[in-house]
């Protein structure tokens, strides 16, 4: 296990584009953010999701460790697989 969180190395942020809900105007997010200032309007801006770092992060294996890592993982598959049955009803007007 790590003593500091490998995914939180500026080195390896990404950045996400986001459209402002109030004037639509293109913000960006980083992995490391949940929310940012819409420089056009002021609103903030959330990402949609708040994804866990065993979503994105290619070292959080190591860092929680094997067991943690699993039982997390799993959660997150149910969690993807509810949001995709959510997402397929929707399309299906239920």
């Amino acid at each position: 296990m790590y003593s500091k969180c490998p995914g939180q190395d500026m080195r390896k942020l990404r950045v996400e584009l986001y459209k402002c809900p109030t004037c639509g105007a293109e913000v960006e997010i980083f992995s490391d953010e949940t929310r940012v200032k819409c420089q056009k309007c002021g609103t903030m801006v959330f990402k949609e999701k708040m994804p866990s770092c065993i979503e994105w992060c290619a070292s959080a294996r190591q860092c929680l460790g094997e067991e943690r890592w699993k039982a997390l993982v799993g959660d997150v598959k149910t969690e993807q697989i509810e949001t995709k049955k959510i997402e397929g009803e929707k399309a299906n007007g239920s």
